[in-house]
């Protein structure tokens, strides 16, 4: 379904879908064709929400890309962004009913609806012009969760993503706990602690982490996170294999330390900065760079630090996000995939 009376002016069609095993669900979408260069006839572009920030988190990004186009002349593929089941305005996922509270779907779960929703669009659209048994070349640009769906994509369906920008992923393989040293362990000695740390702040952090960001701890999309770590143990492995026959092309992207380090004292965690600049910055920044080594050197490109962002790098400058998409769309074309 489409509500003609919602069509964007910039030519973004919004509506929704139901997929075909999981009828009486709408998942909603924003949609928006490739420009008439025709450069990308059949590509898609996925934008793959975190858990927080639903698919409006891409409009910017997604306007910016098509007002670019029509200025610079620059082609652009078919591009797409969606709430996943339970998430902004699409409905629960019907797998859910009877199971644990929060707990319903796994993401593989999520990779397999994901992989559905594209074989529909790629039939129902006309842009692509396919047959049942064909499949778009995709490229991801993902944050958060969304980056840990891409590469369990990519791996459960070798050969379909020429793409990949990940910014800043979840750290899939972590607990949020472990990060903090443990005050409460046996033989810790409080005085090897640096300066300005203090063994009751990181108790108080520890606790705040298990609370929110445990993999254990539900949340209201459904999307259990209890199986990830075993599911992507490694942040280099295991490589990908593209559209080439290589790996995909791959953008790694990381917050601004500074940045991050600032919301999280001021947001809801309250984390104090020397904390997150100890602790928390590092461990990511060492996970961004093992995910460059899941494809190919040669196609690689990062770790990049999007300066003056946090977490939500789509939103916090959407610019920036644009300008990894047109890097990544020339590097594309240079490579002939």
């Amino acid at each position: 379904m489409v509500e003609m009376n919602e069509l964007h002016q910039m030519n973004i069609e919004r509506g929704c879908i139901e997929l075909k095993d999981k009828a009486g669900a709408s998942l909603w979408y924003s949609f928006a064709p490739a420009s008439p260069q025709g450069d990308f006839p059949r590509t898609l572009m996925v934008f793959l929400n975190g858990l927080i920030v639903p698919r409006a988190g891409w409009d910017s990004v997604m306007e910016n890309i098509i007002q670019k186009a029509e200025e610079d002349g620059l082609p652009h593929p078919a591009m797409l962004s969606y709430d996943r089941f339970g998430q902004g305005n699409s409905s629960p996922d019907p797998s859910n009913e009877g199971k644990e509270p929060g707990h319903g779907h796994d993401v593989m779960s999520a990779v397999r609806d994901l992989h559905q929703l594209i074989s529909q669009f790629s039939v129902e659209k006309p842009l692509f012009h396919m047959s049942s048994d064909q499949f778009p070349s995709l490229i991801f640009v993902c944050n958060s969760i969304g980056c840990a769906l891409a590469r369990l994509f990519a791996q459960i369906y070798p050969g379909t993503v020429s793409g990949m920008i990940l910014l800043d992923s979840i750290m899939a393989n972590s607990d949020f706990v472990s990060i903090w040293p443990d005050p409460d362990a046996p033989g810790f000695d409080p005085d090897s602690l640096p300066e300005g740390v203090s063994a009751e702040d990181l108790r108080e952090t520890r606790a705040k982490f298990a609370k929110a960001f445990h993999p254990s701890v539900p949340n209201k999309e459904g999307l259990s996170r209890r199986n990830l770590a075993r599911l992507l143990p490694y942040s280099d492995n295991p490589k990908l294999i593209g559209l080439s026959g290589e790996g995909p092309l791959l953008t790694v992207v990381g917050h601004d330390w500074d940045t991050f380090a600032e919301q999280s004292l001021t947001g809801t965690m309250h984390t104090p900065k020397i904390l997150t600049m100890l602790y928390m910055n590092p461990c990511w920044q060492k996970y961004n760079e093992g995910l460059v080594h899941i494809t190919a050197a040669k196609l690689t490109k990062g770790p990049v630090i999007a300066k003056g962002c946090g977490h939500f790098i789509q939103t916090d400058d959407p610019a920036f996000v644009v300008a990894q998409i047109c890097d990544m769309l020339e590097r594309i074309k240079g490579l002939a995939i």
